[in-house]
């Protein structure tokens, strides 16, 4: 008798230490999961959307608004934040926010590429599609963005296109439109802005 009640002693006393561990470690997760960070949308870091206008990201002119005649014919382009123009809010709480704005004769883009201009006004996301650096340099000689961390070459004429370096694929093109002279969102990003698990170069080095 006694060694039947001892053997059910020991049962009920590892069936609690294993409920008691299990509920520890559902416990960890649970506390796991509630340290895990989460990317609180402000309006500084809301994603540009439909009438967001533009202002200039950086030099004496940062925070001024943009406007088609600020554009340079042929380039260079104008790092900018998005605004958006019912609160006043400029959008530079995220780094996935920073756009580029060129200008060329509308004739100068491919077909495909035209249709998400205006006025000859081209908007591309600044973060390179390699490893998420800002892409902030200008080629003149080939009317290219330049990445120069890794040598990374857009074209904008082409929607962006990789044409020299590593990244994976073009810079997300941004619609636009223009309204009283001013550089006006008609959307937001076509594509995923920045690094993009899985998508390998298939461009060639220079």
């Amino acid at each position: 008798m006694a060694d039947k009640t001892s053997t059910t002693r020991r049962a009920v006393l590892q069936a609690s230490l294993g409920a008691g561990l299990g509920l520890a470690t559902l416990s960890t997760l649970f506390v796991a999961g509630g340290l895990k960070p989460k990317k609180e949308i402000t309006p500084e870091s809301e994603p540009p959307k439909e009438g967001d206008r533009f202002v200039v990201a950086e030099g004496p002119d940062k925070g001024k608004l943009i406007t088609v005649d600020a554009l340079p014919l042929g380039g260079p382009f104008v790092l900018a934040w998005p605004k958006d123009p019912k609160t006043g809010v400029v959008k530079n709480g995220e780094r996935n926010n920073l756009a580029m704005i060129i200008r060329f004769n509308p004739d100068e883009y491919d077909e495909e590429t035209r249709k998400n201009t205006d006025q000859g006004v081209a908007v591309f996301s600044a973060i390179c599609t390699h490893l998420g650096c800002t892409v902030s340099q200008w080629l003149a000689d080939q009317k290219a963005f330049l990445c120069p961390c890794h040598k990374g070459i857009y074209d904008p004429r082409h929607g962006a296109k990789v044409i020299g370096g590593p990244p994976p694929r073009p810079l997300p093109m941004l619609p636009v439109k223009v309204e009283n002279g001013e550089v006006v969102a008609a959307g937001g990003f076509l594509s995923p802005v920045g690094v993009v698990a899985g998508r390998r170069s298939s461009a060639p080095r220079v």
